[in-house]
């Protein structure tokens, strides 16, 4: 089986190419790829090669870790049928080409096990469930107070807001991009020195700006807490004065867990959680290079989404 997949050859050298597909196994399924979105946090960082060391970082590579298709052929083994419509957070199935994290392709092949069954209805917006779900886990994996306050109002800190809301908490979210001020739905959006505010409990960073950390320390309550739930390639570093006197907390958020994953897909299936709004661009594979660049220079881009079904 040959597929179309985006491949990063060296930073900032994206092209779309046909690679060859490992053969499937008895529990392995066939994905037709209906659309892919570019991620803004570690896939920028691979594509500018400013990824710190990670497990199996190399080039080439193909990126990618949300990928919405079709179940078109499965193993003897294996419980998705046919038709399917599934997410599936990448893959690594083509061969000497490293999958990192391989969703952004026509097609792949990964075990059932990586996925998991969605609504049809959701169309485009089914690639979006990893981040709904990596915002899930921000906020509920090992803490049970959701934040007062989230940093940066791009598509997750915008997840991570309608999530809050879902629970009946309204957050306040800070953003100091002027083009990324609208679309807020429910909360209040404000540049961080307008908020006088110096009473935060827990405040959840979305936005990866390690250096705005001794502002987020210096806001908080005695006890409170800073969770970082972006991505950071430099390492962090905060005056401890501020954070003594506070007796602050630090907590880092990973990445979702097969629970997170569910919970995140029941509260959208049940119109809890809506994802409109939340794509902003979107392009064929053969503009992939462009659409990359966009989808890391554009403040305007909230979400770009590759359309694998175009011709």
């Amino acid at each position: 089986m040959l597929a179309r997949a985006v491949i990063i050859t060296d930073p900032r050298e994206v092209s779309v190419e046909d690679l060859a597909l490992t053969t499937p196994g008895p529990r392995d399924i066939v994905v037709d790829i209906h659309h892919s979105g570019i991620s803004t946090g570690t896939e920028k960082l691979f594509w500018s090669g400013d990824m710190p060391p990670f497990p199996g970082m190399g080039y080439p590579l193909v990126p990618g870790y949300e990928a919405v298709g079709e179940v078109v052929d499965a193993g003897l083994e294996a419980d998705f049928k046919p038709g399917t419509r599934v997410f599936v957070p990448g893959a690594a199935c083509y061969g000497p080409v490293r999958g990192l994290f391989g969703g952004a392709a026509s097609r792949l092949v990964t075990s059932q096990d990586r996925a998991v069954k969605v609504d049809p209805s959701l169309g485009a917006e089914g690639a979006l469930l990893a981040l709904a779900a990596t915002a899930f886990h921000a906020l509920f994996g090992s803490h049970a107070e959701l934040p007062d306050l989230i940093v940066g109002h791009g598509v997750f800190g915008r997840l991570l807001a309608r999530i809050c809301l879902a629970y009946g908490h309204q957050p306040k979210v800070w953003e100091i991009a002027p083009e990324r001020t609208g679309g807020a739905q429910g909360y209040d959006v404000l540049h961080p020195d307008a908020d006088e505010a110096r009473d935060y409990s827990i405040i959840l960073d979305a936005s990866g700006n390690g250096a705005f950390l001794n502002n987020l320390i210096a806001r908080l309550v005695r006890g409170g807490e800073v969770v970082l739930a972006g991505f950071y390639p430099a390492p962090l570093s905060f005056a401890f004065p501020p954070a003594f006197m506070r007796e602050a907390r630090i907590r880092v958020a990973a990445e979702w867990t097969p629970a997170d994953m569910h919970a995140t897909r029941d509260l959208i299936e049940s119109d809890k959680l809506s994802l409109d709004g939340l794509i902003t661009h979107r392009a064929t594979p053969n503009a992939a290079a462009q659409a990359y660049e966009t989808a890391f220079a554009d403040p305007d881009c909230l979400k770009m989404i590759l359309d694998w079904r175009a011709p």
